[in-house]
């Protein structure tokens, strides 16, 4: 059970930016990197990295560890870790003049899945075979759930 429900937290930590991008639109998306430019003039992450996104992600997160049994610290770190590992995804991407947005299969999901269920691994001894398949899962059902949430107008691009 703590594999499932590792995953949901996961999913929902990744999914809670997009739908408060979708309900709040502009209003409170000043970007995390604060609009910083590297000598690359490449932004740290752009400026789709909001924190309205992260602290949707850290509330939503923490609020459904609750409800699963877990507390408020578990919520909370995933959803750290699922932001961390999309920021460094975003911050490879800007290196590589990427685009803010673009998709790039499995640097967009494998450090924002990886982080937060190595973390679960720790602390509910999970094999490596159980972390390996949370982050395939995951994978499958974030490029799934990208096309349906287009369909319904909530993400602006399907992957």
């Amino acid at each position: 059970m703590d594999t499932l429900n590792s995953l949901i937290l996961i999913l929902v930590a990744n999914g809670a930016p997009v739908f408060a991008s979708y309900l709040f639109s502009h209003r409170q998306s000043l970007p995390v990197d604060l609009y910083y430019r590297l000598r690359d003039q490449q932004y740290l992450f752009g400026e789709t990295k909001t924190w309205r996104g992260l602290f949707a992600s850290l509330v939503m997160t923490s609020v459904l560890s609750l409800f699963l049994g877990y507390s408020v610290y578990f919520g909370l770190m995933i959803a750290a870790l699922s932001m961390a590992g999309d920021l460094l995804s975003s911050f490879i991407k800007r290196r590589l003049k990427k685009p803010s947005s673009s998709q790039f299969l499995l640097l967009d999901q494998v450090p924002e899945s990886l982080l937060p269920a190595m973390f679960c691994m720790l602390v509910y001894d999970l094999e490596l075979i159980q972390v390996i398949g949370i982050i395939v899962i995951f994978i499958i059902i974030e490029m799934a759930l990208s096309i349906v949430l287009f369909r319904f107008g909530v993400r602006k691009k399907p992957y």
